[in-house]
Parts: C-alpha cells; structure tokens; sequence
C-alpha cells in the first residue's frame, strides 16, 4: 500500500503559509507595543492590502503621529508626514530602516520582499513547537534577490499552514532576531495568529509586539485606496 498523503513540498508549504496570513485582500486594525528596557509605548493603525503589490497604512494613535500614511506599489513606497504636511518617497535603501521606531522595518509592514519568491525553499525536518507538529523549513536568499536576510527558517503547523516561529540569520550565519506568532484566533474564514512578538537578539529587553484588534479577508478595497493622492487622506 502506499502513503494515504502525500507530502506538500517546501515551497507549497511556504505558499499556503503566505496565502493564509495575506488574503486576496486585507483591511483591519493593529496595535502595535514598542518595549524598552526603561519604556514602552504603543501606536494604532489601519491598514489595507491587496496581493503582494499593495498596501496602504495610517496611524491613528498616538496623537502626534496620527494622519501619517504609508503606501507601498510594488517595490516604491512613500510615506506623508502631516507636521510638514510632505510626501517623502523611501528609498531601496531604507526599506530596512526601522518604522516608526520599532524593532519591526519598513519592509515588514509593507511585505516588500517576498519570501515565495526571493528565496530557496528547503524542508529540513518535522518537529514539535509548544505541543504542535509543524514543518521546519529553510529559506535561502536567492543570488539577486533584494532581501537584508541571507537565510531564515520557519515553523509552520502541519495541516493547516499556520506559522509559528521565524528565525532570521545574517550572511555571516548569526542569529539576529525571533518572531514569535501567538494567539492564534478565527478571523472570517481562517486562524491566524494574532499576535506576533519580535524580538532583537542583540538588544536584551527590545521587543515590538504587534496585535490585530480585527481583520477581514477577500474583501473589495475602495478604489482609489492605492493611491499617492489618498496619502493626504485627512
């Protein structure tokens, strides 16, 4: 007899992993906690996506930032900063600047690099994560990828793709930092995890916690949502 399953391969199970978290589309709220060792300090925004190559982002809280807007087409993104009422393109080079002084980068918010796509997908073994079988997969950068992180590996749950852990490794093969993927809640049509946790590996008591207060999925985005002229949108 042979295998009642057969086994996805890495890079199917990276897709579904990716799938599940993005949607078609997305639009919902995050708070997002900034932990120091002598402070922390927490923001709210909005957010709305589409595929890979859309996203629109505004804070709400605290008030001093509140009106600021991000928007990401494809791999440009620009930001509009109300205090001098401008709009600032970001540059390639400073999609790994930190967003709004988090642990969490400018590409972490947006999603601009892809890890379907600028990585090598390599299944290493199956193991056991806070009582969960899951997947441990490898992802390698490919040569002319425009990603920071030379290598990560990742859990996933087996059977229904929901990601657990993130490791993420420099060139020179150090552990830089964690996501840790908790609260794992029905949103629609899904479980996701809503709550993720980054910490620095370098910085012993830095951490940003992000949490989703609501979301929903594969729903129509109001036209002109992807929009420079929606940056101004107050």
């Amino acid at each position: 007899m042979g295998p009642l399953f057969s086994q996805p391969t890495a890079t199917e199970i990276i897709t579904k992993a990716d799938q599940l978290t993005r949607g078609l589309t997305q639009h919902g709220t995050q708070s997002m906690t900034v932990v120091r060792p002598d402070w922390q300090r927490e923001m709210l925004f909005e957010f709305w996506s589409e595929g890979a190559d859309k996203a629109f982002i505004q804070v709400l809280e605290p008030a001093r930032h509140k009106g600021t807007t991000f928007l990401k087409i494809g791999r440009e993104m620009w930001q509009y900063v109300p205090r001098i009422n401008r709009v600032i393109k970001i540059p390639p080079s400073m999609m790994m600047q930190s967003w709004m002084g988090s642990d969490f980068t400018n590409d972490d918010l947006v999603k601009e690099s892809s890890i379907v796509h600028d990585y090598e997908h390599e299944l290493l073994r199956t193991d056991t994560l806070h009582g969960d079988s899951t997947w441990v997969l490898r992802l390698t950068a490919k040569p002319d990828a425009p990603v920071t992180w030379a290598h990560l590996v990742e859990w996933i749950r087996l059977g229904d793709y929901v990601p657990m852990r993130a490791e993420y490794y420099s060139e020179r093969g150090e552990l830089i930092r964690t996501l840790i993927f908790e609260d794992i809640r029905e949103f629609g049509d899904r479980s996701i995890p809503a709550r993720m946790v980054l910490e620095e590996k370098k910085k012993p008591g830095h951490q940003t916690i992000l949490q989703i207060r609501d979301v929903t999925f594969n729903e129509k985005i109001p036209p002109g949502t992807f929009t420079q002229q929606n940056l101004r949108r107050n």
